[in-house]
């Protein structure tokens, strides 16, 4: 038996990890690499081993970074079945369209920008992935209910448990026939920090072989709720109050944003904060809005309650969304009393840049950057103190307040990715740690080591195949 990580190894996007073992080959994951230049030719050289030789997929949930180059994997010849949760086949069915359409659009406006530079240019640059391919990759989907057991091929089984990230995400086991022995393979996709609003926290594995599991905050601790929550009723009061201006949140469309509103709804309901408008505007958060109603059986007993007073007290919060593009553009003519949630999450693309634009140069304003931002990507640079940014090709100073709100992030962080680990009643013979920055990845492998007494624990590299063996 032998893994191979094609992605997210010495960094946090791009997951993708290939099996082999007597005869079946599957992938785990199969995500796009998102953040700095070389993205897009990472996507584009990706997928570069025998897609027809693979028997099955497995999908730890519905994020980009994790499931955004399936259209494409369809489209260059795999014909096996991808098995997801059904909450993350439902997601997929919004977000890989999303996703195609804004390919085909970067690629009209690269080849309309190449043809006014040089109108005698032959160049032409074709998207990623279509929206048909896209819509043509949706029909391998295959979901499932959580912990019940199946079988993707014949002497494979396979269980879907869930991870706390977001809606769907999964900690996925897998039972493989090796050698002539049953190993146990553990891939925790992306692990949810204990205790946090929405859905459930990650369910406690016992055992394994072999783990693959993520570090995207491996090297640190988050900010305690607490804090947290004070941190952000003291940047409402002030912005909205008295400055007078308007808070921009940029976040994920799946999970993040769903995250967010509850947490401001309860500051309001908790009387920390009088009263909120709250204007969220991304179709896809929209959408992906209404399957988070649609799911309430996955979320905390919490949420229910707290959407219960919501609707309740319907006066206090005013919560809008936003598909319209004409409502969008007129977002911007609001000058103060807003709290307006946009993607993407990194500043990479979609409205929030718009919003950005008319917002980012006033001093009244606040930017709250509440998730994890990609080396490369804007929202890194406004994290990392940028004082002038260039959106839409003007240059434009950032004036607003930059506030980074690290308790939000729907990642574990280092003492809650240990806690999740103490629960394995017996170190895995191999460990491999994926999903995070080098640094990261390293410092969170030394913990494990030295706080677990595990050993064989490997920060995994790129494209190395890796032999799997007691």
């Amino acid at each position: 038996m032998r893994v191979m990580f094609h992605g997210a190894a010495g960094e946090v996007t791009g997951s993708c990890a290939r099996v082999e073992a007597d005869g079946v080959r599957f992938l785990v994951d199969c995500g796009m690499f998102q953040g700095g230049r070389g993205a897009s030719q990472k996507n584009l050289r990706a997928l570069h081993f025998p897609l027809r030789d693979l028997d099955f997929m497995l999908l730890t949930h519905a994020h980009l970074d994790h499931s955004g180059l399936i259209p494409r994997l369809v489209a260059l010849g795999y014909r096996g079945p991808i098995y997801a949760t059904q909450a993350t086949v439902d997601l997929l069915a919004v977000m890989l369209l999303d996703s195609a359409y804004i390919q085909e659009k970067e690629a009209e406006w690269s080849n309309r920008h190449q043809r006014a530079r040089n109108p005698r240019s032959l160049s032409n640059t074709a998207p990623l992935y279509t929206v048909e391919q896209a819509r043509e990759s949706l029909s391998r989907l295959v979901g499932v209910a959580y912990d019940e057991p199946f079988e993707p091929t014949k002497g494979v089984t396979a269980c879907f448990r869930e991870a706390g990230h977001i809606l769907g995400s999964s900690v996925i086991e897998v039972a493989v026939n090796d050698d002539g022995k049953r190993r146990k393979l553990v891939f925790s996709g992306d692990i949810g920090q204990t205790m946090r609003p929405v859905v459930r926290d990650p369910a406690v594995i016992r055992e394994a072989d072999v783990l693959v599991v993520e570090s995207t905050y491996g090297n640190r601790a988050h900010r305690p709720m607490k804090q947290t929550e004070d941190e952000l009723v003291g940047i409402l009061n002030d912005t909205l109050k008295r400055r007078h201006g308007n808070v921009i949140i940029p976040a994920f469309a799946v999970g993040r944003t769903q995250e967010v509103v509850f947490v401001l709804t309860e500051l309001v309901q908790k009387g920390r904060v009088d009263r909120l408008e709250i204007v969220v505007d991304s179709p896809m958060a929209s959408a992906v809005s209404e399957l988070t109603l649609q799911y309430d059986e996955l979320w905390d007993e919490q949420t229910r309650e707290l959407r219960d007073w919501a609707m309740a007290n319907p006066e206090r919060v005013k919560l809008r969304f936003v598909q319209d593009v004409e409502e969008s553009i007129a977002l911007n003519e609001r000058r103060s009393g807003l709290v307006l949630i946009s993607a993407s999450g990194m500043c990479e693309a979609g409205r929030i840049k718009h919003h950005l634009r008319h917002n980012i140069d006033r001093p009244e304003c606040s930017i709250v950057i509440c998730g994890f931002q990609a080396g490369g990507t804007l929202g890194r640079r406004l994290v990392d103190g940028a004082k002038t940014v260039t959106l839409f090709g003007d240059r434009l100073p950032v004036r607003a307040r930059v506030h980074t709100i690290g308790g939000l992030s729907a990642h574990a962080d280092q003492p809650s990715l240990l806690a999740w680990l103490r629960h394995f009643e017996r170190p895995p013979s191999r460990t491999f740690i994926v999903h995070g920055e080098v640094e990261a990845s390293r410092i969170f492998a030394s913990a494990i080591e030295s706080e677990l007494g595990w050993q064989a624990v490997t920060v995994a590299e790129p494209d190395v195949s890796y032999p799997l063996h007691d």
